[in-house]
């Protein structure tokens, strides 16, 4: 996801991404350590997109984990 994306993201469609990131981001690394993966640069931008969006969220000041758990509860 381009940079520009995700600074105009509102603040729930930012922490459903990095959500969303984080899982994908699980996955490709499961498919690498089981010899699954063939397209190992996924990896790389996986792990960027979750950093890039972590950034973005902590510039705003939002709480990642605190939000992905009020949410999960509700």
């Amino acid at each position: 996801m381009k940079p520009t994306e995700v600074h105009s993201m509102a603040d729930d469609q930012l922490v459903q991404h990095i959500d969303e990131a984080r899982k994908n981001a699980f996955g490709l690394k499961f498919q690498h350590a089981t010899g699954q993966l063939e397209n190992t640069a996924g990896l790389r931008s996986a792990k960027r997109d979750v950093a890039r969006a972590l950034t973005v969220a902590r510039q705003r000041g939002i709480d990642v984990e605190r939000e992905l758990r009020r949410q999960r509860d509700e």
